[in-house]
């Protein structure tokens, strides 16, 4: 028996009779030794045997009736060394799945990461790091601190040097060498003479090889090592055959590849070059969002200003931030008053004005005045560190449509191999079958000539296969659109926290927003006081402040700022009730003993409060798109309180260019039909859905999934949790600082409806570069490996054209940084 213990995260738990009904599942369940389910932190903590059952059994028991299981696992992101094309990180990322204790793992080629989500109960970070080193690659640092940004930009551009410096000894020798050879191939004649000419390009091609391209040399024999082949193994392969043929010309009538293998390594080196700078530019996101970062920081001790790193604030530290300077950290001002850029994190470039009490983001610039920060956030809380671990978990993740890609690579370096061995067996064996189209080609492409040997062209055609044929191009497709598509959201924005909701995005049929604080301001005001008779407007709005006060809702915080407005008096209260959806009761003790209740029709219904003689004028206020709320004193109506909230300055114009792009748009809200018919018509909404309670905000999400509609849901991602998780994405709003909201998939940073247009337009533009660079790839290689079996493609041309598939589609992502994603009317304000 090998007993062991699970910690399972449980969701959909509700009250202490579902937590018992998964106790009394698992306890059934064979080779279950002990189980306590917490409902109040929604866990599981099962003892097992492991030879009976395994802990994914157990999230598969729980799931099966009715709630959602998974294990508490961590997310670790670790740097990886040695990768050098596609076929290296589906290697890493296959070891790592088959990694007890991994859940999940995908290697990204692109920004030389691995994003790892494991149990820490089963495997630890260390055991992590070994595994990957045990695959012949590096585990050079996890990324778990502000430091490990600067330490992976510094080895970004070490890098980038040495592909520089190796590709500029490369052509320092090869530019030479082709010198040399152009007489030979063109005229026929070698200078001094022959023996001379082949003795030079295989002394010249050595420091080509085994100096310049040593790492690449060095790649190919751990892969090798590892019993596993990819791209580096392939042009090892190539190089060395051409290179071979060198030598061997001596004793043999063969062709002088020699020079050629040099000029293959050249062009491979500058490839790697070109491709190692375009992938720089293509995560330039976090590097930029780095560089925002403030360095030092003034702070008072006992009075004193001290200057100090950014990393030794701590909470509670009195800040002194002077006018054009970066405020350290995220914190609240507590004395002052000025106007904050905060373009770095909204990308809006008008500043913001900020008084005592407000909070500040770490980063942005204070333009004016001389500020008191109290610091709020530090380390990996801040806002910024959120963006960053956003936008590389958004790196880290995978769209869909890349499945098919990745399988694709995991067979593709063995069948090159296989196809150009048959190939080299078929031209040594029966030159006929093939020969027919190069003699044929000959009169218009010169680089072919049938004439030579059959052990030449054999070889010839044996190295273009292995140098033209190319994962890299289809490794880097999707990460590389994936990285500028986060990043360019990050700058404007839009924070998205997976690839399969990017991929999502560009398909969806409907959107659905919340009505408070999404549409409208969420600040609603009090615009009329109706009171009945016997009443005054004051002892309306004081009794209906007075129940409000234990409140948490928008509607009662207008009430209650109405209240104090006009500095009235509140009256204790006792026995407060919320009723979700409806509204509040209280007792106030120094009237009666009367109920006070402030509520909507539902309630008074509930109650059964005759509400009838108001009904007329709840009507007109209904129509004028304002909330109304009856105040109730006993079995009585003694007024009616309505309330309007602000429509955002850009709802409109953001919903009109949302139905432009095709997209039907709903709003869902909690008030009556005719309120939110008249907000609808204002903002032009196309269908309504009212009256709707809190707990039936997901019900009505999952309808309109079984209608066949792909739904966005935007909302708060607080209140709206469960519908943001419900829809086949959730937009949650983004409250000040606090961006982390786990229900959703994609964070808009300002909470401005624009940036819903934004989030759409760049998973359209992102996810046309996406397919754009698939077709690229899949094309080039289906048509340049067959072109090398007939001998049409020359070795050196073959390297070339490999080159450029993989820079063509690096490029190509880069392109999309041309694609403007912000909405129509802003663009033409501007």
């Amino acid at each position: 028996m090998t007993i062991k213990k699970s910690t399972i995260l449980i969701s959909g738990m509700t009250c202490a009779s579902c937590s018992q009904a998964i106790e009394n599942t698992l306890k059934k369940t064979s080779g279950v030794t002990n189980v306590n389910v917490n409902l109040a932190t929604e866990k599981a903590y099962v003892t097992y045997d492991t030879n009976k059952i395994s802990e994914k059994e157990l999230i598969v028991i729980i799931n099966s009736i009715g709630y959602n299981a998974s294990l508490e696992t961590e997310k670790t992101i670790i740097k990886i060394g040695g990768m050098t094309c596609a076929s290296c990180s589906q290697t890493i990322e296959k070891t790592l799945k088959n990694t007890a204790g991994v859940i999940e793992a995908n290697v990204n080629l692109a920004s030389e990461k691995a994003t790892i989500e494991y149990n820490p109960r089963t495997i630890k970070y260390e055991n992590l790091t070994k595994v990957i080193e045990s695959t012949g690659y590096q585990a050079l640092s996890s990324d778990e601190s502000t430091g490990k940004y600067e330490k992976a930009i510094k080895e970004e551009q070490k890098k980038f040097a040495k592909a520089k410096m190796r590709m500029i000894i490369a052509w320092t020798i090869t530019i030479p060498l082709m010198i040399w050879m152009i007489p030979e191939m063109v005229f026929g004649i070698a200078w001094p003479n022959m023996f001379v000419f082949n003795l030079g390009q295989i002394l010249l091609a050595i420091p080509v090889l085994f100096w310049a391209g040593k790492e690449t040399l060095i790649s190919a024999a751990k892969q090798v090592a590892h019993r596993r082949a990819n791209m580096d193994v392939l042009i090892a392969l190539g190089t060395l055959t051409a290179f071979a043929t060198g030598p061997v010309m001596f004793f043999s009538p063969i062709l002088n590849y020699a020079g050629v293998s040099a000029m293959i390594m050249a062009f491979h080196l500058l490839g790697r070059y070109i491709e190692v700078k375009a992938m720089g530019r293509a995560s330039q996101a976090i590097r930029k969002l780095l560089e925002l970062e403030a360095k030092t920081a003034h702070i008072l001790v006992d009075s004193i200003e001290k200057e100090i790193s950014v990393e030794e604030i701590e909470l509670g530290n009195i800040l002194i931030v002077r006018p054009g300077e970066k405020i350290p950290t995220d914190g609240v001002i507590i004395e002052g008053q000025s106007s904050i850029d905060e373009s770095m994190a909204t990308g809006e470039s008008m500043p913001v004005i900020k008084n005592v009490g407000n909070d500040v983001i770490g980063a942005t610039i204070n333009q004016r005045g001389l500020l008191k920060v109290k610091a709020m956030k530090i380390g990996q809380d801040t806002f910024l560190s959120q963006v960053i671990k956003l936008v590389e978990q958004a790196q880290g993740s995978k769209v869909p449509i890349q499945e098919f890609a990745d399988k694709v690579v995991g067979y593709f370096v063995p069948t090159v191999l296989l196809i150009a061995i048959s190939t080299l067996m078929v031209w040594l064996i029966a030159p006929n079958l093939v020969n027919g189209v190069s003699i044929w080609a000959q009169q218009f492409l010169p680089w072919v000539n049938p004439n030579l040997g059959v052990a030449t062209l054999a070889i010839s055609a044996f190295v273009s296969i292995l140098v033209i044929a190319c994962p890299c191009a289809l490794g880097l497709a999707t990460p590389t659109a994936l990285m500028v598509g986060s990043g360019m959201g990050a700058e404007n924005g839009v924070l998205i926290r997976n690839g399969a909701a990017l991929q999502t995005l560009k398909d969806l049929d409907t959107i659905v927003f919340d009505k408070t604080g999404t549409i409208t301001k969420g600040k609603p005001e009090v615009t009329d006081i109706i009171s009945s008779k016997g009443f005054n407007d004051k002892e309306v709005l004081q009794l209906a402040a007075s129940v409000e006060v234990g409140s948490e809702h928008p509607l009662g915080e207008a009430i209650l700022r109405k209240a104090s407005d006009l500095k009235l008096e509140l009256s204790k209260i006792t026995n407060f009730e919320a009723v979700t959806g409806l509204g509040v009761k209280a007792i106030i003790r120094s009237i009666s003993d009367d109920v006070v209740i402030v509520g909507n029709r539902k309630l008074m219904n509930k109650e059964n409060i005759d509400f009838e003689n108001v009904e007329n004028v709840i009507l007109q206020l209904e129509k004028e798109a304002k909330t109304v709320m009856l105040v109730a004193k006993g079995p009585n109506i003694v007024g009616t309180v309505a309330v309007a909230d602000t429509i955002k300055d850009d709802s409109i114009m953001a919903i009109r260019e949302l139905e432009s792009l095709g997209l039907s748009t709903i709003m869902l809200t909690g008030d009556n039909i005719r309120t939110a018919e008249a907000i609808a018509k204002k903002v032009g909404i196309s269908r309504i859905l009212a009256e709707v309670l809190p707990d039936q905000k997901v019900e009505e999400i999952q309808r309109l999934q079984k209608e066949g509609e792909t739904v966005a849901m935007v909302g708060d991602g607080i209140n709206d949790a469960p519908a943001l998780t419900a829809a086949d994405v959730g937009i949650a709003i983004g409250t000040g600082t606090d961006i982390a909201i786990e229900s959703a998939d994609v964070t808009l940073v300002r909470g401005k409806l624009s940036n819903v247009v934004t989030a759409i337009k760049l998973s359209r533009d992102t996810f046309g570069k996406i397919k754009q660079n698939l077709f690229w790839a899949f094309f080039y290689n289906v048509i340049a490996i067959p072109l090398a079996i007939l001998g049409l493609a020359h070795p050196v041309l073959a390297e070339i054209a490999m080159a450029i598939s993989s820079i063509t589609v690096v490029t190509n992502a880069n392109l999309l940084r041309r694609k403007n994603i912000r909405p129509n009317f802003l663009k033409e304000v501007n």
